[in-house]
C-alpha cells in the first residue's frame, strides 16, 4: 500500500529533525508507530514527529506543549514548543521513549503512573491551561456510536446509551467541570508512559492533547473502571490507588473509600470504551470480544444501578 502523502512527509520531516541534533545511531528507514485518523506518529532514531488531530489549533496546543516543556519530571518535554503545520494538520517533535511493554502486563508500571498523576495534579495550572478534554472525548465516542448504529443496529448500544444518560451533564461534556484549577492529563492509560532516556530511564507521561484543568478523579477513571468491570485485578487497582495517596495525590481521600469521588468519571469511561468497542466492531464488520463484552455489560449494569454505588459500578 502506498503511504499518504501525510505519512510520507510526516517520516521525512521525522528524520531531518533528528539529523539536525547530530544523532549517531540511526537506523535505515523510520517506523510509523500509529497512523490513525487522530493521529500519526512517526520515529527516526531518537525523534518523533507527531501529527496531531485535524481541527487542533496552536491557541490549543501551545499552553499545553509550554506546559509539558516546564515539567520535566513529570511530563516528557517537547524537542520544540512551537508545533510546524504539514498537510494542514499541527506538527510536534519530541525525544524518543519506550514504551511499556503489552507483553508483561506484570511490569506494568502502576506506583511511577500513580506517582507522576500525583504530582501532576499537585502542580499549579499556568493561567493560560485550558479545560482537561476527558469528558469531550467521552462525548466524541458516544457520537461515533451513533454514527455507526445509523448503518446497523446494535442491540448493545441501548445499553451503553442508557448507562451515558446516567451521567452528570459535566461529564457528558454539556457543562464546564467544577474544578478549574486542578493540572490533569485527560486520557490516562499504560499506553501514555515511557521511559527517557530509552531503555531504562525514569518513567515520564506523553501525549498533552487532553492535558488541561479539570476533575483530578478523571486522570484515575480507567484503571477504576477496569477494576469495577473485573479486567485489572484487585492488586494491581491497589498498588495504583496507593502509590497515588502516598504521594498525596488530591483526586481521593487520603483514606478510606475512595469509590464517591471515582464512580462518576469511571462510569464516564467505561462508556466511553464501550461506545468506541461497539463503533470498532461495527465498522470491521465483526463481534465483539470477550473484553469488549465485560465493558458493555458493565454499562448495562449501570444503566439500572443508582450512581451512588459504592466500590464499583459493575460489582
Amino acid at each position: 500500500m502506498t503511504p499518504h502523502p501525510l505519512l510520507t512527509e510526516l517520516t521525512l520531516r521525522a528524520r531531518t529533525e533528528a539529523h539536525s541534533r547530530g544523532s549517531s545511531a540511526c537506523p535505515c528507514g523510520a517506523a510509523t508507530l500509529a497512523d490513525r485518523p487522530d493521529a500519526t506518529v512517526v520515529r527516526h532514531a531518537d525523534t518523533v514527529a507527531k501529527a496531531h488531530a485535524p481541527g487542533t489549533t496552536t491557541a490549543d496546543l501551545a499552553p499545553r506543549l509550554a506546559a509539558a516543556d516546564r515539567l520535566p519530571g513529570i511530563l516528557l518535554n517537547p524537542l520544540n514548543r512551537t508545533p510546524v503545520e504539514l498537510h494542514g494538520r499541527l506538527v510536534t517533535f519530541w525525544p524518543y521513549g519506550d514504551p511499556v511493554d503489552p507483553e508483561h502486563p506484570d511490569a506494568a508500571p502502576w506506583e511511577p503512573a500513580a506517582t507522576l498523576l500525583a504530582h501532576l495534579h499537585r502542580t499549579p495550572a499556568p493561567p493560560d491551561m485550558p479545560p482537561m478534554r476527558g469528558p469531550v472525548k467521552a462525548a466524541i465516542a458516544v457520537a461515533r456510536l451513533l454514527k455507526a448504529t445509523r448503518q446497523q443496529q446494535q442491540s448493545a448500544a441501548a445499553s451503553v446509551l442508557r448507562a451515558w444518560l446516567t451521567l452528570p451533564p459535566w461529564a457528558r461534556a454539556e457543562t464546564p467541570m467544577s474544578d478549574t484549577a486542578t493540572l490533569c492529563h485527560g486520557d490516562l492509560h499504560l499506553g501514555q508512559l515511557v521511559r527517557h532516556p530509552a531503555p531504562d530511564g525514569p518513567w515520564r507521561l506523553i501525549d498533552v492533547d487532553d492535558l488541561g484543568v479539570g476533575e483530578p478523579a478523571w486522570d484515575l477513571a480507567r484503571p477504576a473502571a477496569w477494576y469495577a468491570c473485573g479486567l485489572l485485578p484487585p492488586e494491581d487497582w491497589s498498588r495504583f490507588l496507593g502509590a497515588y495517596r502516598a504521594a498525596d495525590g488530591p483526586a481521593v481521600p487520603a483514606d478510606g473509600d475512595p469509590w464517591p469521588a471515582l464512580d462518576v468519571p469511571a462510569r464516564a469511561l467505561t462508556v466511553q470504551t464501550a461506545a468506541r468497542a461497539i463503533a470498532k466492531a461495527i465498522e470491521a464488520g465483526r463481534p465483539l470480544d470477550d473484553v469488549e463484552r465485560a465493558v458493555v455489560d458493565a454499562c448495562d449494569r449501570m444503566g439500572s444501578t443508582p450512581p451512588e454505588l459504592a466500590d464499583g459500578f459493575a460489582k
